[in-house]
Order: C-alpha cells, then sequence, then structure tokens
C-alpha cells in the first residue's frame, strides 16, 4: 500500500470517528451521520489498496 494512500486512508476514519462522536455528544444526527460516512469511504480506500496489494505481489 502506499504511504500517501494508507496515510488518507487513517485520516478519513479518524476524522470521520471524532465527527461521529461530536454528531451523538451534541444529538446532531445528520452529524454523525456524515462521520459515518467519512468513516465508510476511509474503509473503501484502505480495501482498495489492499486489493491494489494482493495484485502486485
Amino acid at each position: 500500500m502506499s504511504g500517501t494512500e494508507k496515510t488518507k486512508a487513517h485520516l478519513e476514519q479518524a476524522k470521520g470517528k471524532a465527527k461521529e462522536t461530536l454528531g451523538r455528544a451534541v444529538g446532531n444526527e445528520r452529524m454523525t451521520a456524515g462521520g459515518h460516512a467519512d468513516q465508510a469511504k476511509g474503509n473503501a480506500r484502505h480495501a482498495k489498496e489492499d486489493i491494489k496489494d494482493t495484485f502486485r505481489h
């Protein structure tokens, strides 16, 4: 996995987790859903890079 893509995936996941936690704390369902979506994007990016790594070897 490329270092920059790996970092981007982890940052998206962390950003999503923070947004989701903050949304739950203040009772904002839209922010909570947005955080969950950001985490899903990070997970998808990570999965894509794992697949690329599998085919490189």
